[in-house]
């Protein structure tokens, strides 16, 4: 597996580079985001590790940046703890977020399950058949790719595992802190409107009329659920 760490405290950096290499990862380092950016197009990773603030361009324009190409999974690290901020990186196509100080050994954990739920859900989709499919859109689970209107789409790793989520188990409503145990794999922290801007990010990409949804719906007082 390869990560890109984005940070400009390089003692971070060295010791993130240092924890993961012992875990096998190969590790490239950017101190800027101007460098993240370049480091990206010229490399395939596995994953980000990204700073919310940067020299010469923010995390949060690294991030949106990185997502008109790429659903690469990224977790951001930021010194602040508002769950405002949090909401913003998701905005942006965040997967997952990390407030400083924090333990590698966290941050190793956040990742494995990300990972762990790719490999999973890619895994046995392919076994049962490798595909979605409902009204307009096609979702390929062994590629982890989904076409809308015969166009691909680009969702980031969250966002696909909702989907999937969603449209293989039609009918059921979920809560959203049922749907962050079930779709993040912890016990998230911070605040359940996570879930309300990745269910709104989703209507954008594949509904015709996101503000009115064929597929994804809102439970008043409960909750969302698919309508194949």
């Amino acid at each position: 597996m390869k990560v890109l760490v984005v940070d400009d405290e390089k003692l971070l950096v060295k010791g993130i580079k240092f924890n993961l290499a012992n875990d096998g990862y190969a590790v490239d380092a950017a101190y800027d985001g101007e460098e993240a950016l370049t480091l990206v197009k010229e490399n395939t990773y596995d994953f980000i590790i990204l700073d919310l603030m940067l020299p010469k361009i923010d995390g949060l324009t690294v991030c949106r940046k990185v997502r008109e190409f790429s659903n690469v999974p990224i977790i951001m690290l930021t010194a602040k703890s508002e769950d405002n901020d949090k909401l913003i990186g998701f905005e942006y196509g965040a997967d997952d977020y990390l407030t400083k100080p924090f333990n590698v050994m966290e941050l190793k954990a956040r990742i494995r399950a990300i990972l762990r739920r790719i490999g999973t859900l890619a895994k046995g989709s392919a076994d049962a058949g490798g595909s979605i499919s409902f009204g307009h859109v096609t979702i390929n689970m062994a590629e982890r790719s989904v076409i809308c209107g015969g166009k691909p789409v680009e969702l980031t790793a969250k966002e696909f595992d909702l989907l999937v989520l969603l449209s293989k188990n039609p009918g059921r409503v979920y809560d959203r802190e049922n749907l962050l145990n079930l779709v993040w794999g912890y016990e998230y922290p911070g605040d359940i409107r996570t879930v309300d801007v990745h269910v709104r990010r989703l209507r954008e990409k594949i509904e015709k009329m996101p503000e009115k949804p064929e597929y994804i719906l809102t439970k008043w007082g409960v909750g969302y659920y698919f309508k194949n």
